[in-house]
């Protein structure tokens, strides 16, 4: 399988095909860019169709992540791993994984993604130190990231509903450990919230917040004043762009656009889109924050920032008649380029 055929490869540094039958599990890693600094970029695990599956997944999750940690300005480029096959010990399975990132040298570190967990940083960290996500002592940045993502996108929602989500209904797709966040950070200041799920666990868990539950297929098409995107990727697209019914997206979800053409369908539908990787950087910049052994209480304030961050994302975009994935794209690529001039 050459990386370079695939249609998702965009330029990547480095794609390493992991494990095999005698490690007990199969992986990709990809390296998008470290133009900025080493790759960050979590460790999703997830039950692909097939290998090529998995592999399109990583390269367009790692460059969403370059595209992700230069816009929040932290010293990391961007990559990331899946996971598709564990068939040993899982703790065995992960030390494997861990010994596979040691050997890249410190060009790529990972961290906790969709279906990890804090366990298994743990694991990686026998074999490698180039991983994050790990329980730290008191006052030092660590741990679970998802509270800081689901943060993140709460203050960006807020913003784009005027300050306030006081009797306002959120859709929210996807209430895992990021959704459950969201919506608990959202009952709080008085949202309704209509959700969905494929997990019953999950809807389980957030019916402490008084939700309403909507089927999956139809939570995008649900009349609210903003729609949360937190489940997996491309979820707007061709069919669903038309029947979505909220005037605002904003969610957690990694390349919530299916295609480019995406954007220009929410702009000519009059729906203002939030950047995905602009609002979901509040993990990477905790997983940053524990890498760098910075305290704790910064990765709240530089969270907190990605709200102002995003609606000048959204006037550049209306200034300069582009589509507001076009400006957040554009405002990256001009980093990049002045990180490789020196």
């Amino acid at each position: 399988m050459d990386p370079k055929q695939n249609a998702s490869f965009d330029g990547h540094e480095d794609v390493v095909f992991v494990g095999g039958e005698a490690q007990g599990f199969a992986g990709v890693i990809a390296v998008h860019n470290t133009a900025l600094g080493p790759a960050a970029g979590g460790c999703r695990i997830w039950d692909y169709d097939s290998a090529d599956d998995a592999l399109t997944d990583a390269l367009r999750l790692s460059r969403g992540m370059t595209y992700k940690n230069a816009m929040a300005d932290l010293p990391l480029g961007g990559g990331k791993a899946v996971i598709y096959r564990i068939n040993t010990d899982r703790v065995e399975a992960f030390r494997s994984f861990g010994a596979a990132v040691e050997k890249l040298g410190g060009k790529y570190i990972t961290a906790e993604d969709v279906g990890a967990s804090v366990a298994d940083m743990r694991a990686i960290a026998g074999a490698t130190s180039h991983v994050a996500g790990i329980p730290k002592e008191h006052g030092q940045a660590g741990g679970d990231p998802s509270p800081m993502t689901a943060l993140g996108t709460f203050v960006s929602i807020k913003a784009l509903l005027g300050g306030s989500v006081q009797g306002r209904t959120i859709a929210v797709q996807g209430v895992g450990n990021v959704g459950f966040n969201l919506c608990k950070l959202l009952s709080g200041e008085g949202a309704k919230l209509v959700v969905a799920d494929v997990n019953k666990v999950n809807l389980q868990r957030a019916e402490a917040f008084g939700v309403e539950i909507a089927p999956v297929d139809q939570i995008h098409a649900v009349s609210a004043d903003l729609f949360s995107p937190c489940a997996l990727g491309a979820g707007l697209n061709a069919k669903t762009i038309p029947e979505l019914a909220a005037p605002i997206v904003c969610g957690a979800a990694n390349n919530q656009l299916a295609t480019e053409a995406d954007g220009a369908r929410l702009v000519e539908r009059g729906i203002t889109y939030a950047p995905d990787y602009v609002v979901n950087a509040g993990g990477i910049i905790n997983v940053s924050a524990e890498y760098l052994g910075e305290a704790s209480d910064v990765v709240e304030a530089r969270v907190r920032a990605i709200a102002p961050r995003l609606l000048r994302v959204l006037e550049t975009a209306k200034s300069e008649n582009l589509t507001p994935h076009q400006a957040a794209d554009r405002i990256v690529r001009d980093k990049l380029a002045a990180a490789r001039k020196g």
